[in-house]
């Protein structure tokens, strides 16, 4: 009697046991119903992240040439020019590729050597005030001219790149177009920052498309509160991923505005790369930029004192140390891997991370638990590859221009000569 009393109990507790797991594992893989409606707030919200919401470019006052179409003429050149490199191998598209989005699918940029950071992207670049992972440059021209000296990406010299646009009689031409002055009138200084100037002209043009999610918000402004619902352009497990970016997956509180960030810096305790020790981030770029001889206030930049606002009262200190800049979520889905030295391979790689959210090694994380089922990451997942599309760039942007040697192009760029790897918006 007690042998059989036992046995039952025991069936039970496996019965209990079962269930409690066939329990959690159906409540990890059961999606929710979405409400009917979206929210007023949560339109606003949506709103607020749309492409048609993108406001002009941001003028650049320590760029006298930004707009100048003949400076974006010439910087197109220059970003795709390998004699720019001190063996003429590397440009500036050898890891901005544009048939990548302007990145180069590896963990970190390798120029003349691996450096230790992931290539960003460049769609919507120039609406940042901050440049590099850790903000180091305050400004898109001069952080143009920072690789063109590191030694393991380009690894030249300004000396030898004045020397190129004073010797090459296109060069020399379209220097004197934009600038007014023949190169050789200005000293080696003065000639490199204003090749960083070019660059930042024709970077100023490279813009991201509407993508799926832009078209479905835009299908919704003829109601205060529309249906919820999936169409053409979202389905339902992408709009459930949309609500998880605004509320409880808190994606937005970093990753907000129309290019899908708020382009200041957050440390969330990404474990540093194999090698490397933990970067202190914005704590260290804060400093360099403001002792950068090429900075807003620097005797090289065209703005006045009151221009440098961002430069004069940018948060540094402790509060920052392990601070990296957020990126623009904007075709995020081609731009792997992620993080400021390539840490993490894949998207759900990132929402685990972010999900579990576990101590800094380095200063303070400031994410918390998300605690987001199974469901919900692949939720979340599919919602951030609804943030792709071609560039709203002309074709002719993304490829090396007609007058430029074929043999300074650059090894992708030769590859791709005829035509680039992606669809573009004329």
């Amino acid at each position: 009697m007690t042998f059989m009393r036992t046995q039952k109990l025991t069936v039970l507790t496996l019965v209990a046991g079962l269930t409690a797991a066939l329990s959690y594992l159906a409540w990890q893989q059961l999606p929710m119903p979405l409400p009917a409606r979206w929210s007023e707030q949560e339109v606003a919200v949506l709103q607020s992240l749309a492409l048609q919401n993108l406001p002009p470019l941001p003028a650049d006052p320590g760029n006298a040439v930004a707009d100048d179409p003949q400076a974006a003429e010439l910087g197109h050149h220059l970003f795709f020019d390998t004699r720019l490199s001190a063996d003429g191998s590397v440009a500036c598209a050898t890891c901005h590729q544009p048939e990548h989005h302007f990145t180069d699918q590896r963990p970190v940029a390798v120029g003349l050597a691996a450096v230790d950071r992931n290539t960003m992207g460049l769609a919507g670049v120039a609406y940042s005030p901050w440049f590099f992972w850790d903000g180091r440059k305050d400004s898109l021209w001069s952080q143009a001219l920072e690789p063109l000296e590191n030694p393991l990406e380009h690894g030249s010299h300004r000396s030898d790149i004045a020397a190129l646009v004073r010797t090459d009689a296109d060069y020399h031409q379209r220097y004197l177009d934009v600038f007014g002055v023949r190169p050789e009138q200005h000293p080696d200084d003065r000639v490199f920052a204003n090749i960083g100037k070019a660059l930042s002209a024709y970077q100023r043009k490279l813009m991201p498309g509407a993508t799926p999610f832009d078209h479905y918000v835009a299908s919704l402004e003829t109601e205060a509160t529309p249906v919820l619902a999936d169409n053409e352009y979202l389905g339902t497990e992408e709009l459930a991923g949309l609500r998880l970016f605004i509320d409880k997956a808190q994606c937005v509180n970093c990753h907000n505005g129309p290019l899908f960030t708020n382009n200041s810096f957050h440390n969330t305790a990404i474990l540093s790369a194999p090698g490397q020790l933990p970067a202190m981030g914005r704590a260290e770029g804060l400093r360099l930029a403001r002792a950068d001889p090429f900075n807003c206030l620097g005797d090289f930049s065209d703005a006045g004192a009151n221009d440098c606002l961002e430069l004069r009262f940018a948060k540094g200190g402790d509060e920052v140390i392990g601070a990296q800049r957020a990126p623009s979520l904007r075709d995020v889905s081609r731009t792997a891997p992620y993080m400021h030295a390539g840490q993490l391979s894949s998207l759900a790689d990132v929402i685990e991370h972010y999900n579990a959210a576990d101590l800094a090694m380095l200063g303070h994380n400031e994410a918390k638990p998300l605690n987001l089922r199974a469901v919900e990451k692949t939720q979340l997942e599919s919602f951030l590859r609804s943030l792709t599309a071609p560039l709203a760039t002309a074709e002719r942007w993304l490829k090396p221009p007609a007058t430029l040697p074929r043999s300074a192009h650059p090894v992708s760029a030769q590859a791709n000569d005829t035509s680039t790897n992606q669809r573009v918006t004329k």
